[in-house]
């Protein structure tokens, strides 16, 4: 098998694990979006909200055939925008998911939004609805960098988002954010962190800018309208991002994941922990009984599947063999702060990844991007820059 993408082994979204005691987490995937923003490369549709209800019964269609009554110990609303769908359509689906499966009295239930789709009234009915964490599409606090994005809210709204989401009675809140970007001064990145501070949110996901190809802000790179994005400045801005947030108490928890003690995503976890997934809607992740698949990427092809009653066309169906078992494990452990078990992966394995892996890792090791500590293989902080400097170097040939 060849080497996974770059893409793929920045987000951990690949894994290989057999269900254990009928567990899962379950991804809801929402494509709709107001617009297209400048960098996105994401499986969603700008305006296609006429196909609202088409979808919502080609989700529940998918689901009653994939469902075995498997346990749910969380549940991930994603998407593109979910808080475009009608919070009644939101109770429709968190309602069908709680009659096909059992799901946990305290599941983790969250859902994206993006300011300047919410109100007040909104954000209480999803949160009496059951949704108890909410993900805000922030990326910025300033107007300029927005627009850049092409994001279609303010920072004024995003504040507001915050405040409305805490009067609705969220307790756990994340931040998205994004750094990199074309043009931004480290002190502009402050900025931006300092003012995401202040909202004191529970949960903070931080991502560098990379661009496909296809996206108007490749082009624009590309075709020198905009300058190129600067590799090292980003680099001092993710390490001024460690600095800042370690100092107001929070835990680096995972290479681009911040939260206050006990308020790490559990969802997410379920990825780099290498539990057991199940993805529906238009390209839509799984990883389960040994498999790795994903649904059309097509919402035409994955709305005219439904139409049969079949379920839609995979985009992928691979099985995963034991020495890529083994690599994937390491390579998403070691996304995680606290890093390898190595106990608990001789135990799990019956192998000593260590020796496995002589030489990759005395090579990091020395590279000053690996370290031993209690028991444990954990990325240095320089590690954690060049992480796939590192993943690559455990993949099977």
């Amino acid at each position: 098998m060849s080497p996974l993408p770059v893409t793929a082994l920045l987000s951990g979204h690949f894994c290989y694990n057999k269900i254990v005691s009928g567990e899962i987490a379950l991804y809801i995937h929402v494509p709709f979006c107001c617009r297209k923003c400048r960098y996105c490369s994401f499986v969603s549709y700008a305006g296609r909200g006429v196909d609202m209800p088409l979808y919502l019964r080609a989700l529940a269609a998918e689901m009653k055939q994939r469902a075995g009554g498997e346990r749910v110990r969380t549940i991930y609303l994603g998407g593109g925008t979910p808080s475009l769908l009608p919070a009644d359509a939101i109770g429709g689906v968190l309602s069908l998911v709680d009659t096909l499966f059992t799901v946990d009295k305290d599941a983790e239930i969250s859902m994206e939004a993006n300011p300047g789709t919410v109100d007040g009234a909104y954000l209480a009915t999803v949160r009496r609805l059951g949704i108890n964490r909410l993900s805000l599409g922030v990326q910025s606090f300033s107007d300029a960098e927005l627009t850049l994005l092409g994001r279609i809210h303010t920072a004024a709204q995003a504040v507001e988002a915050v405040r409305l989401a805490r009067d609705a009675g969220f307790a756990n809140i994340n931040l998205d954010l994004i750094y990199g970007l074309p043009g931004q001064a480290l002190a502009d990145w402050r900025r931006s962190l300092e003012a995401a501070l202040a909202l004191a949110p529970e949960h903070l996901s931080l991502y560098a800018l990379t661009l496909d190809e296809d996206t108007p802000l490749f082009r624009e790179i590309q075709e020198g309208r905009l300058p190129e994005i600067d590799p090292d400045l980003a680099a001092e801005q993710y390490e001024l991002a460690e600095d800042l947030l370690s100092a107001d108490g929070y835990d680096h928890y995972e290479i681009s994941n911040w939260a206050r003690p006990g308020r790490a995503c559990r969802h997410n976890l379920v990825y780099w922990n290498n539990e057991p997934y199940l993805g529906v809607g238009v390209a839509a992740h799984s990883c389960l009984d040994g498999r790795r698949f994903a649904n059309d990427v097509s919402l035409d092809g994955y709305l005219q599947a439904f139409s049969g009653h079949a379920l839609p066309t995979s985009a992928l169906d691979e099985e995963i063999t034991p020495a890529l078992e083994l690599a994937e494990s390491a390579i998403l452990g070691l996304r995680l702060g606290q890093g390898l078990d190595l106990a608990s992966l001789r135990r799990r394995f019956g192998v000593d990844v260590v020796s496995l892996y002589r030489e990759p890792i005395a090579e990091m090791t020395a590279a000053g991007l690996l370290e031993r500590y209690d028991g444990r293989l954990r990325l240095t902080r320089r590690g954690r820059l060049l992480s796939n400097e590192v993943f690559w170097r455990l993949l099977p040939d």
